[in-house]
This record gives structure tokens, sequence and C-alpha cells, in this order.
């Protein structure tokens, strides 16, 4: 018998190991994320866009409501001193009569808001949530204590006494502006405002003197606003009561004090918030003199909050961008290693870019149709394209049938993500440490030596 010469096996070159095509699967990934986040950039162009036509639609309807008054104010005469020089330089101090006001907040000052969601009003491709909101207010002045404030009770002119009322929305105030005084009723006439944030309102003039009974007088008024985003208040009244009743869902109590816990309720119809501040929980007095001051840091309210949007929605999918990119191409690289199947990086790359274009399908669905449908179609569309794709490449219908679960399995745990917000970060790490889990069984059976 011939000896037979054993010629040694040729070992593979770097190139065909595992290491090799692991390494370059790694560098398709991060090359991937180029035209995801070119994918980003859409969708926050797309959003700041909606912002733009949001912010014309409310300039329009009525943007934030911000309500602080009314104030009590009342003119009296004061005497400034100054230099007069004369032609010798010689400095003489004279004095001269004017006029100046002193403003006076409310012993008690209750408002009940009622707030309706309205429509939602249409531009282009957005839909803006508004709404309108009936405001009615109502209690009492006391009499004017001028000696706090060093002035002379006789220097006073009570018959030039007027009600001043200040509000960020003017051009939206829908209701004939009246206040009652004691029963009586007076007009509100627009007056200038240096203050940006607010327009003034002031009341026909009146003799306080002649109107004051018991030592004080009443208030009652209403004003029907259309308003977005918000409704807030400045606590002016020794005592301030406010309640608002809504059919808007999604409140956000904001502002420096703190609804009342126990008469608060927010459910799928609506909510309902009361207020009760006292003049000892703000550092502000109930009279001042020359210019009413900015009260701005003492706002509270409420916001009312759109559900997460659909470019919120959107941006938060986008964020897994790279985690589904990433166990997809995991997948098909255990499946390479396993099987023995021969998968070129071209064909990862088309893999890569279809599961890219997932995002683009979603926000440009979701634009026309809601986030769940979009996400739903889109996630079929390329999960159908990528399972037709590797049975070609693949040459068996075993391994396409695991892939389509795992992405479909994949999209439902993000999809879930998503739509969660006190659980996602819970949910996800648990979702990732199964994943983790799977991959490192899977994986045992891999040759890395080869």
């Amino acid at each position: 018998m011939e000896n037979q010469t054993q010629l040694p096996q040729q070992k593979p070159s770097f190139f065909q190991s595992n290491t090799a095509k692991m390494i370059m699967v790694g560098l398709l990934c991060l090359f991937l994320l180029i035209p995801l986040e070119l994918v980003k950039g859409l969708i926050s162009e797309r959003s700041q866009r909606k912002k733009e036509m949001t912010q014309e639609v409310n300039t329009l309807w009525g943007s934030d409501i911000k309500f602080y008054g009314p104030v009590l104010s009342i003119p009296y005469y004061d005497y400034e001193s100054y230099n007069v020089e004369d032609v010798n330089h010689n400095v003489t101090i004279q004095t001269k009569k004017v006029i100046k006001q002193a403003y006076f907040f409310p012993e008690i000052l209750n408002n009940y808001s009622n707030i309706k969601k309205s429509k939602p009003l249409k531009r282009g491709l957005y839909e803006n949530v508004v709404f309108t909101s009936i405001m009615d207010f109502d209690g009492n002045f006391e009499k004017p204590n001028f000696e706090k404030l060093d002035i002379n009770p006789e220097s006073v002119i009570w018959d030039k006494a007027s009600i001043i009322v200040n509000t960020s929305n003017l051009k939206s105030i829908k209701s004939d502006l009246n206040i009652a005084l004691n029963n009586q009723p007076f007009a509100f006439e627009s007056k200038a405002n240096n203050d940006s944030n607010f327009g003034t309102l002031e009341s026909n003039l009146f003799d306080y003197k002649a109107l004051q009974k018991e030592d004080k007088i009443t208030f009652k008024f209403q004003m029907k606003f259309n308003g977005s985003n918000s409704v807030q208040f400045i606590p002016v009244g020794k005592t301030t009561n406010i309640k608002v009743d809504s059919d808007w869902n999604s409140p956000s109590l904001m502002g420096t004090f703190a609804a009342n816990e126990e008469n608060k309720k927010i459910d799928s119809t609506g909510f309902h918030a009361e207020w009760k501040i006292l003049d000892i929980n703000r550092s502000f007095s109930q009279q001042h003199t020359e210019k009413m001051p900015n009260l701005n840091e003492y706002l509270f309210g409420v916001k009312l909050l759109e559900t997460v949007d659909q470019y919120q929605q959107n941006e938060r999918a986008s964020k897994y961008g790279f985690l589904v990119i990433g166990l997809t191409f995991l997948v098909f690289f255990l499946i390479q290693s396993i099987s023995k199947i021969n998968i070129h990086i071209f064909q990862y790359t088309m893999i890569g870019l279809a599961l890219v274009m997932f995002y683009t399908l979603l926000i440009s669905i979701t634009e026309h149709s809601t986030f769940s449908i979009a996400y739903i179609i889109a996630a079929i569309g390329v999960i159908v394209m990528i399972v037709l794709y590797s049975i070609s490449i693949l040459k068996d219908k075993k391994f396409p049938l695991f892939i389509g679960i795992s992405l479909t399995a994949l999209y439902t745990f993000i999809f879930v993500i998503i739509q969660l917000e006190d659980y996602a970060l819970l949910v996800g790490s648990i979702g990732l440490f199964a994943i983790l889990g799977a991959v490192m069984y899977f994986s045992k059976k891999i040759d890395w030596n080869s």
C-alpha cells in the first residue's frame, strides 16, 4: 500500500474570518448613522414648521391668557420740588402741584373659569388645539387706607376713581366689557400700557365716596376669551379664590402656587382645580403708588398640554434607530455564522437602508394619519421587504421566518416603549436585558476561531 501524504489544510485568510465580518458589519452600522441623522433632521424641521404654523394660528385666535386685577385706582395731589437756576447761577427750590395715582388691591377676589376645547383650527397639514374661556369675577374693595402710603386724605381726588384690569390677550376678548360696582354698571375702555406682557382696561371714572356702602365696594364682571396654551392669574386679592373647570384631560398645573390637593380632579373627561391664596403667601402689599408693580413672578394657573404630538413620537422612535439596525444586523450575522451562509456586505447595506426608510415612511404617513396607523403601515412594509429579500439571500424559508418574527417583536417592543411615559425606562431596560440574554445564548454556538 502506498503511503498517502496528507496535505496541510489551508488556514482561511483574516478577511474571511468571523472577526473580520463582524468588524465590517459594525463599521456599516456606524456609517448608517449618517442617513439616520438626516432623517432626525427632517423630523426636527417638520416639527419646527408645525410650531411656526401653530404660533401663527394662535396669534390670530388668541395666545396665553394672563390676568392681573381688578385694581382700584384713585388719583391724589402731590407736590414735587425742582431746582431753578437764574442768570446769575443762583439756584432756588420751587414746587409744583402734580396728580399721582394710588392703587389698591381687593380684599376678596373670587374667580370661576370654565375652559372648553374648541374645534381644532387647521392650517395646511397641521391642526392647532385652542379653547374658549368664560371667566367670572367677584369680590370687594375695603375703604382705601391712604395713611399707609403717607398721603394726606384731603389731597385725594375721590370723584376720579376707576377700576383697572390688566390682561395679556385684549384682542381675543369676545364679550362686552362691563363691571358692576355695588350693582351699578360701568364700561371698560382700553388704555395705553408700557408693560409688554399686559394690555390695560379701565372703567369709567366714578365718585368713590358716593358709591361706597359700609366702607366697601363690591364688584362683579365676566370676560370671555379665545385662547391657547395656558390660563394664568396673579393673586392680587388679600384672599384670592380661583376655581377652574375644563373638558381638557391633559392639564399641567403651573406657577408659584400649588392647587389644593383635596379638591383637584383629573380624569378622561376633564379636570377641576382650586387655589386659595392669602396675602401672607406672597410678598407684596395691598396698596401702591406711582405705578403698579411687576408681579409676573407670582403668575400661576394651568397649562393645557397637547398629548405627545406626532413629531415628538417620531423623534422618540428615531432615537431607537441605531438599536434596530444593530440588532437586525446581529440576527443576520448569527444566522450567517451558524449556517455558514455567506452574506455580502452590499446585502447588509441594502437591509440597513430599508431599516432607515422605515422612519421616512413613518413621518410622511403620520402627517396624513395618526402615529399608530403610520407605525403599523411602515413596520409591515419594511418587515415584508426584508423578509422577501432574506429569502433570496438565505435560500431557505426557515431563517427568513425567524427574521420576520424577530423584527415584528422588535418593532412592537419599541412601539410599546414610545407609548409609555412613567414606565418607559423600566420596560426598556427589561427588554434590552432579555435581548442580551438571547444573543448570549445563540452566540455560544459560533466558532470564533474560524
